[in-house]
């Protein structure tokens, strides 16, 4: 059995929703790190399911015509995504792909994440970490002008 450094895998993800998320906003730093905050509030507040509700809400398919916060939201549910179904912590399936509603639908299924509380709860508190992580990142992000 390998130890996994699950603060390292927060670190790299937060990371790298902060990055996903901070381009549709062109480096506009308050709108990334606005949708960050708002995002891991509902999730601290509210659980996993509700943090996928809400970026859900965000998204609206307008195709070529679809807003920043809109391409940023789904940016960070990808991503979140992407983090919960890696291979060290398979809390949610690998065939997610990029679909946070299959994501969504796996979280409240019979036998999905929602009927396991001890992962659930890993699960919440691990993007928890992340979406921290990712905050601080926007904040330190540079304005492009």
């Amino acid at each position: 059995m390998t130890e996994r450094n699950l603060d390292r895998l927060c670190a790299h993800f937060g990371y790298e929703m902060c990055q996903s998320a901070s381009q549709p906003f062109a480096g506009k730093k308050s709108d990334t790190e606005n949708l960050i905050t708002k995002s891991l509030g509902v999730l601290q507040e509210n659980g996993v399911y509700a943090f996928y509700l809400y970026l859900s809400s965000q998204i609206k398919e307008e195709g070529d015509k679809e807003k920043s916060v809109s391409k940023a939201a789904r940016a960070l549910a990808n991503k979140s995504i992407e983090f919960l179904a890696h291979k060290d912590l398979c809390l949610l399936p690998q065939n997610c792909g990029n679909n946070y509603k299959w994501a969504m639908e796996s979280i409240r299924k019979p036998g999905g994440l929602a009927d396991n509380l001890d992962n659930l709860l890993l699960a919440k508190r691990l993007l928890e970490q992340a979406l921290i992580y990712a905050r601080y990142h926007a904040k330190a992000l540079e304005e492009r002008k």
